[in-house]
């Protein structure tokens, strides 16, 4: 198929933009620009303008409308939203905490709190606002920043067969704007000739969809304007239809695995531990080849071998020895520089894959490489249907262009919030101007009278002066007042009716916006209502603000890596002081020679994954949160220091200093710590006092002890010794009994002996 030329190209995206605004698109346009019509107070058009006049009715509004938009807004808005970045594994932790910090930084820089108003207005008041995320490459000196702003949605043409609240499914998206040629000069001042030499297209002019009456119209819009473009001299400068097309193509990328060769340093250190491994080798070698020899000569002494053949050996084995330290230095080598070798991973496009494997030494380390088609979208420039400016890929998957529509209809073009209002404010306004112009008959009555009873002039300069005195001519009836016909008392029904109609079509409600006479008598009761009335915003915000929102996060993510690449410190204000903290990525680790090896808070190649924080954005009750920290800080539950945090008393954190418990606390532990300092050194004292005093005691009862078992030995020893004395004289009294019982039956047996005849005999 051959390849299109730029003119080619240019004429297709403008045949596609004219496709893509058919007749829905323009149907959803004229409505929209109702919408914006009436919230721009430009409630009346232009027939309608003329009727009134001519009728003598009057022609102011009472706009509800603007209101409602302006506290819509205030509610959805009140705070900037953010993001929490969560690692896909534990090595991305810090880095997805880095994320969060250079999300409120790019924030911060592209005025995001203005930019997501204005996106949340045009999403109430046209149906859809527009979130674009962009790299200005000539920020930062030329390091580049990503950028939030917002884009116009009637610059905006999205594939009408999309059927995604977020438009993601959509086949293209098209910005169209009309821009002078000098504009399109600074914006892309290496496009000149391009620029210069484009005619643009025929159908340069918008076509007006605005139905109000410009003459009498406080507001000027882009359409009042048109093409009125004027160079530096006053002439009229040629505008020129300015075509960003955004479509989604597959794109072929190689998934490539490949070793990575040591550096310098680690041949360096391969170097040393091949030396050291030699080196033993080699003693190991020249010690074996001792034993062969001595072995040779051994068996030539014996006779076993022949000089010469013992010479033989000897050389064989010094060239065996020398080709086994070659062999073994490529071997230890090998080893150690396969295990120094990483092996990477990389996704690089087909393009250049082609071109690296060119280079032979990359192609001998490439391992396996496996092609696959991944999403990308193509951004093509053109001007006019003749001019290509410049067309390439984004580093994204998704559209850079998010939306946030107010009430999603399956196609891309949702209705807006202003809507279903406009039929309430028609009554409304009509009711009012009734209201006013009977009034005003009322009071400025109508004559009716016979042609020439009257003098004209003086009846119309003075019918309704006071205190006035009117004649008429005789001969004629005297002139009767014309009275208008009295309004029904249910016609100022209808008209408060439509007011709290309007209220309840929008969920924003007087007492939301101040109004003290429909607010609830309780302070409770006030809170209840300021909770339910807000539930359908709430909703909302669920349902599609806060998806479109962690989407445009997503996004961000994908273009922020692949920007910034190069170190980069920023420092973010801390939302609850005026601190700033100070962030810095991709900080390189240098080697010992001064050579980036790697780098640390690698913000490019992290993984993680983007979630929104819920509510965020919301606005906080600050009277009822006050309320609520100020009865947990008296039930104990928090201290003076959450409860000081939540208030927006100047110099809090001088307050804090002086005033906290802890602080308190603090000076009252230093002085405890002095005091007990000096306690210790007494206690030390005193327990060697009590120490030596109980040593003393301890000696006293040793001393008492011994006295008294001294005094009990004694005194057992005088016991003793009587005892001892009294059995002694018992026991001498005793022998000396047995002793002359012994003798008595002694002298008793030998009378006995001598008596007995028997014993003579013998």
């Amino acid at each position: 198929m051959p390849r299109k030329t730029n003119k080619s190209k240019a004429q297709s995206i403008f045949q596609l933009w004219k496709a893509a605004n058919g007749a829905w698109r323009r149907k959803w346009r004229s409505v929209s620009q109702q919408g914006e019509d009436f919230y721009l107070n430009d409630q009346l058009s232009g027939e309608e303008m003329k009727s009134l006049q001519e009728a003598g009715m009057p022609t102011f509004i009472i706009n509800r409308i603007t209101p409602v938009i302006e506290m819509m807004k205030y509610f959805v808005t009140a705070n900037n939203p953010r993001w929490q970045a969560v690692g896909a594994e534990g090595s991305d932790s810090q880095i997805a905490a880095v994320h969060a910090d250079l999300a409120d930084y790019c924030w911060y820089i592209s005025n995001g709190r203005s930019v997501f108003a204005h996106v949340i207005q045009d999403s109430l008041v046209k149906g859809v606002g527009f979130f674009q995320v962009d790299v200005e490459p000539d920020a930062d000196r030329g390091m580049g920043e990503v950028m939030f702003k917002r884009l116009d949605p009637y610059d905006i043409y999205v594939d009408p067969m999309s059927r995604d609240f977020l438009f993601r499914d959509a086949g293209y998206i098209i910005i169209r704007k009309i821009i002078p040629k000098k504009h399109l000069k600074q914006m892309f001042p290496e496009h000149l000739r391009k620029i210069s030499k484009s005619n643009g297209s025929p159908e340069v002019s918008n076509t007006y969809y605005s139905s109000r009456n410009t003459a009498f119209s406080d507001n000027v819009i882009p359409e009042d304007i048109g093409d009125e473009a004027y160079e530096m001299t006053g002439e009229r400068d040629e505008v020129i239809d300015y075509y960003e097309t955004y479509e989604k193509v597959k794109v072929a990328f190689i998934n490539l695995n490949y070793h990575v060769p040591p550096d310098q340093e680690q041949m360096q250190q391969i170097s040393k531990q091949v030396e050291q491994e030699m080196d033993m080798f080699r003693k190991e070698l020249e010690v074996k080849a001792k034993e062969t020899s001595m072995a040779l000569e051994q068996q030539v002494e014996s006779g076993e071998m022949l000089e010469e053949r013992a010479q033989l050996e000897r050389e064989k084995l010094k060239i065996q020895n020398q080709q086994a330290l070659e062999q073994k230095h490529q071997e230890i080598t090998a080893m150690l520089q396969q295990q120094q070798t990483k092996v990477a991973n990389v996704v690089v496009s087909e393009e250049e894959y082609q071109e690296m494997i060119k280079v032979p030494a990359f192609k001998k380390q490439v391992i396996d490489s496996v092609k696959f088609y991944d999403t990308r979208v193509r951004l093509t420039c053109t001007l006019g249907n003749d001019t290509v400016l410049y067309e390439y890929l984004l580093p994204s998957t998704e559209y850079p262009i998010i939306p946030i529509c107010y009430q999603w209809t399956g196609t891309p073009y949702p209705v807006s919030a202003v809507s279903p209002m406009i039929g309430k404010q028609q009554e409304i306004n009509k009711s009012h101007q009734l209201m006013i112009h009977n009034a005003n008959l009322a009071s400025n009555l109508r004559w009716m009278y016979q042609e020439g009873s009257v003098p004209e002039e003086e009846w119309e300069q003075y019918s309704s002066s006071p205190g006035a005195l009117l004649k008429y001519r005789q001969g004629f009836d005297a002139p009767s007042p014309v009275m208008p016909a009295p309004l029904n008392n249910a016609f100022y029904g209808i008209v408060k009716e439509g007011k709290v109609d309007l209220e309840y079509i929008s969920g924003i409600y007087s007492s939301m916006q101040g109004d003290a006479g429909t607010q609830h008598d309780t302070y409770r009761g006030l809170l209840a209502t300021d909770e339910h009335g807000t539930r359908r915003i709430k909703a909302w915000m669920q349902t599609t603000v806060e998806p479109s929102l962690e989407h445009l996060g997503k996004v961000f993510k994908e273009i922020a890596q692949q920007t910034y690449k190069a170190n980069k410190v920023f420092r973010v204000v801390q939302p609850d002081t005026s601190e700033a903290k100070r962030v810095e990525i991709n900080v390189p680790i240098y080697s010992d020679y001064g050579e980036a090896i790697k780098k640390w808070n690698d913000y490019s190649s992290a993984r993680f994954d983007i979630r929104i924080v819920g509510g965020s954005t919301l606005p906080v009750n600050r009277w009822a949160l006050m309320e609520e920290y100020f009865r947990w800080y008296q039930s104990g539950l928090i201290d003076d220091i959450a409860m000081l945090a939540e208030t927006d008393i100047r110099n809090k954190e001088q307050i804090v200093k002086r005033k906290s418990i802890y602080s308190q606390l603090k000076s009252q532990i230093e002085a405890l710590e002095g005091e007990m300092k000096d306690l210790e050194g007494t206690n030390e004292t005193l327990e060697r006092q009590i120490v030596q005093a109980g040593i003393k005691d301890q000696v006293r009862e040793a001393d008492k002890e011994i006295h008294k078992k001294k005094v009990d030995s004694l005194s057992m020893q005088d016991s003793m010794k009587k005892t001892m004395e009294r059995e002694i004289s018992f026991a001498k009294r005793d022998l000396d009994s047995r002793k002359k019982t012994a003798e008595r039956e002694y002298r008793a047996g030998l009378r006995g002996a001598k008596n007995n005849p028997a014993t003579k005999e013998e």
